[in-house]
C-alpha cells in the first residue's frame, strides 16, 4: 500500500533524486556577492555587509538575531589583519560554526537562519548559525481541553515542541532523529522514541516511510500522516494528531513512535488503534469508576451517532412492527403533512447539521456560536411548521450530532460524521438488512486495517485479554498494562536481558583461566 502511495505522488515520473549542482565559493569578494545574488535572485531581504576591505557578510533580515550577530560575530572582527577561514572559525564564540567551499551548501543553511562570512582570496565560506525563532507563546490547546491535567499545547517551533517533551521525560533513552522532507520547503521532521520500550521494527518502518518519501513540499503534519499510513485509501485514520505534549509523552511511554513537524503544531503518534481514539489523556487522571463511565458513554454516543437516523428511516420504511404501538400515533401526526419519504427526510437534515456546524467552524468564535445556535432553531422550526420534515426526526438527528461531538479526536468525529450517510441511504433501500450490511462492511474493513503492520483492532482482534483493563472500560491502575499492546512490554526486555547473561555466563563458564583474566581486562 505504501508503494501506491509513492505512485500517487509522482504519477508517470520516475522517482527523481535531489542532487543539487555543484558550484564552487568564488574566492575574490564581487565574484562571490554576484554568484550569491545570481542564485537566490536578488531578493529584498538579502543583507551583504562589508565588514573590513576583505571581509564580507551576507544573511537573509529577519531570519537571525541581530543581538547576537553584534556581540558574537561582527565584535571579532575588530582589529583583524590577517584571516583564514580556519582562524576565523576558532575566533567566533558560536556553537554551530563550519566552513563550506559549495556555494548551495551554505545557501541552504543561509536560509535557515546563517550567516555567511566570505574572506577575499579564499574559495571558502565560514558560516555562523544564530537563527531567529519567531514563536507564539504556549497557550492551552484549543481543539483537544480537559478540565484535570496539564493546559500547555504545541506551538509551530520544532525546537520548543522538543523542548516540551525532553521536560515531560528527563530520560537518557529518550531518542530523536532528524530528517528533511520537502525540495522546496526542505522542512525539518524528528522521529522520537524511548530506546528499550519501542518496538524496533515500528522505528525501522516510520524511518524508512520518511526515507522513501519523495515530495516537492511539506506544511503540515497532517499531510505527513497521510502519507506514511498503512492505507491511504481508508477514511479511518491510522495515525493520531494531537496538540497536547502530555498525550505526546503518554504514547512514548507506551512504546509508541511520535513525530514532530517543524511549522506545525500538531504531533503525531504511531502505531495506534482503533480503541485508542476515543480515549482521553484525561481518563488517566479521573478515579476509575468515572473514568469507566465516561468511556462506556463515549462509546454509547458512537452507535447512537450512526445508527439512530438510520433506524428511524428503516422503522418507517420497512418495520412499522417495530415500533411500540404508544408511539405510532405521535409519529403518524408528526409525518402527516410532510410530503417526502423518510430517507429524503433524514438525508435533508443531515445536510442542514452539517451545514450548520461548518459555518460555525469557519465564522470567528462569538459569530459561529450565535449562528449555529440561532441558526439551528431557527431553521428546525421553520422546517416542521413548513410540513418538510417532522418534530421527531429533529430530535434524533440532534442526537446524534450532539453524540458525534463526545468523540475526543477531531479526525475520528470527523469520520463519525460521515459514514453515517451511507448507512441512512441503505437503511432507505433495504431497511435493517441495509444496516447490518453497512455494520458488516465496517466490521470487515476495520479488521483488514493495520497502523505501522500492527491490527487496528487490538486488543480484542487479536484478543489480547492482558490488555482488555484498559480498552472500553478503565480499571485501576494496578491492573492496567503501562505499555500499548504494540509496544515491547517490560517482561520480553527482562527476558532478553536474561538471555543475554545466560550467554554470556555461558561463554564464560568455557574459557580458561588465562582467557577470563583476559576478558576481565
Amino acid at each position: 500500500m505504501f508503494k501506491k502511495i509513492q505512485q500517487k505522488i509522482l504519477p508517470n515520473e520516475e522517482k527523481p533524486e535531489y542532487n543539487p549542482p555543484k558550484i564552487p565559493v568564488p574566492p575574490l569578494k564581487n565574484d562571490f556577492i554576484n554568484e550569491l545574488k545570481k542564485i537566490i535572485h536578488s531578493p529584498a531581504d538579502l543583507v551583504i555587509r562589508f565588514v573590513t576591505n576583505n571581509i564580507t557578510i551576507a544573511f537573509i533580515d529577519g531570519l537571525i538575531e541581530t543581538q547576537s550577530l553584534d556581540d558574537n560575530i561582527l565584535a571579532r572582527f575588530e582589529d583583524t589583519t590577517d584571516e583564514t577561514p580556519s582562524t576565523l572559525r576558532e575566533r567566533i564564540s558560536i556553537p554551530e560554526v563550519n566552513v563550506f567551499d559549495e556555494m548551495i551548501q551554505c545557501i541552504d543553511e543561509m536560509l535557515i537562519g546563517g550567516v555567511l562570512i566570505h574572506i577575499n582570496g579564499h574559495p571558502q565560506v565560514v558560516l555562523a548559525k544564530i537563527p531567529s525563532y519567531e514563536k507564539r507563546g504556549l497557550e492551552a490547546p484549543e481543539n483537544e481541553s480537559q478540565v484535570i491535567g496539564t493546559q500547555v499545547g504545541f506551538n509551530e517551533s520544532l525546537n520548543t515542541n522538543i523542548t516540551l517533551i525532553r521536560r515531560f521525560i528527563t530520560n537518557p533513552n529518550l531518542c530523536n532523529e532528524h530528517f528533511t522532507l520537502g525540495k522546496e520547503t526542505r522542512t525539518s521532521v524528528s522521529v522520537l522514541y524511548i530506546h528499550g520500550i519501542v518496538d524496533e521494527k515500528h522505528v525501522n518502518t516510520v524511518r524508512q516511510r520518511i526515507k522513501d518519501l519523495d515530495i516537492v513540499d511539506l506544511i503540515d503534519s497532517a499531510i505527513l500522516a497521510e502519507l506514511i499510513d498503512d492505507s491511504s485509501s481508508s477514511i479511518f485514520p491510522q495515525t493520531l494528531l494531537t496538540e497536547r505534549p502530555d498525550r505526546f509523552c503518554d504514547g512514548l511511554l507506551t512504546g509508541k513512535v511520535g513525530i514532530i513537524v517543524n511549522g506545525s503544531s500538531m504531533g503525531i503518534i504511531c502505531p495506534f488503534s482503533f480503541l485508542e481514539f476515543f480515549q482521553s489523556r484525561e481518563d488517566q487522571n479521573l478515579r476509575w469508576p468515572i473514568a469507566s463511565f465516561i468511556r462506556l458513554l463515549r462509546f454509547a454516543a458512537i452507535i447512537v451517532s450512526i445508527f439512530f437516523t438510520p433506524i428511524y428511516v428503516a422503522s418507517l420504511t420497512f418495520h412499522y412492527e417495530v415500533i411500540p404501538q404508544p408511539m405510532l400515533v405521535p409519529l403518524s401526526e408528526s409525518r402527516a403533512i410532510v410530503p417526502f419519504p423518510p430517507i429524503i427526510e433524514a438525508l435533508f437534515l443531515e445536510l442542514v447539521i452539517e451545514l450548520l456546524r461548518e459555518a460555525g467552524a469557519r465564522l470567528p468564535t462569538k459569530v459561529g456560536q450565535t449562528i449555529g445556535i440561532v441558526g439551528g432553531i431557527v431553521i428546525g422550526t421553520a422546517a416542521v411548521q413548513a410540513g418538510i420534515t417532522s418534530n421527531i426526526l429533529i430530535i434524533f438527528v440532534a442526537l446524534g450530532a450532539l453524540a458525534s461531538f463526545t468523540t475526543p479526536n477531531y479526525m475520528m468525529g470527523n469520520v463519525i460524521r460521515i459514514i453515517r450517510f451511507p448507512i441512512i441511504v441503505l437503511a432507505g433501500f433495504w431497511g435493517y438488512y441495509g444496516i447490518m450490511l453497512a455494520f458488516c462492511f465496517l466490521l470487515i474493513h476495520l479488521l483488514k486495517q493495520s497502523s505501522l503492520g500492527a491490527p487496528y483492532l487490538a486488543p480484542f482482534y487479536p484478543p489480547r485479554l492482558k490488555d482488555w483493563p484498559d480498552s472500553i472500560v478503565r480499571l485501576p491502575l494496578p491492573f492496567i498494562s503501562r505499555h500499548s499492546v504494540n509496544s515491547r512490554s517490560r517482561k520480553e526486555i527482562e527476558k532478553n536481558k536474561k538471555k543475554k547473561n545466560t550467554k554470556k555466563q555461558s561463554q564464560n563458564s568455557n574459557l580458561t583461566p588465562e582467557n577470563k583474566e583476559k576478558v576481565i581486562e
